[in-house]
């Protein structure tokens, strides 16, 4: 091994250490059902001001899940008439990233394993389904899959995750300067900054 790879620091592993406990749901998370809405509006996955985003919409489901859904586009693709790899990685990580909305924690993606199973065309809908397997300390451990065409439908793509709990500082201090700014003076921002007040 070089020196190099001894400084690396360790990757998160998928797999949940003996010690780590089962997910609880936030006495005050949206019910199952409700549509979570976007997080940020020019966020890739779920914003409603990119044009060419995913436009994913995920709702609270049972326990410390969720559902969500995109049609892939014209401008998802990678191979002709097929989806972009990355852009079911993006609907994957951007589902799981929503289970933080259940848990009343800011969480970001720590590391992202995905498979690829079946390739989706143009025009499909997308059903994705994840939830919460494990907590540690500030490591959150998740699983999702894609379905084709339905809930029920052929698996496309599945993944496994580690989400890493932060604070808010963690995109004041990362982010750049006018965006912060934007996505604070928006109302519906300051709103959904309040509902992680619990876990300042």
């Amino acid at each position: 091994m070089s020196g190099t790879d001894r400084t690396r620091p360790e990757r998160p592993g998928l797999t949940p250490p003996e010690d780590a406990v089962a997910p609880v749901r936030h006495p005050e998370a949206p019910a199952p059902g409700e549509l979570l809405g976007a997080h940020y509006d020019r966020c890739f996955g779920c914003g409603t001001g990119q044009p060419h985003g995913l436009h994913l919409e995920a709702r609270a489901g049972d326990g410390v899940s969720v559902r969500a859904e995109f049609t892939v586009k014209e401008a998802h693709q990678g191979a002709p008439g097929l989806a972009h790899g990355g852009v079911l990685a993006t609907a994957l990580d951007e589902t799981l990233g929503s289970l933080n909305w259940l848990l009343r924690v800011i969480a970001v993606t720590g590391r992202l394993e995905t498979d690829f199973v079946r390739p989706v065309p143009l025009g499909t809908a997308l059903h994705l389904h994840a939830r919460v397997t494990a907590v540690h300390g500030r490591k959150i451990y998740s699983t999702a899959e894609g379905r084709i065409g339905g809930p029920d439908g052929p698996v496309a793509v599945r993944a496994e995750a580690v989400f890493i709990e932060v604070k808010v500082d963690h995109f004041i201090d990362n982010g750049r300067a006018e965006e912060i700014q934007a996505a604070m003076a928006d109302p519906d921002q300051v709103k959904r900054a309040r509902a992680f007040e619990v876990n300042p």
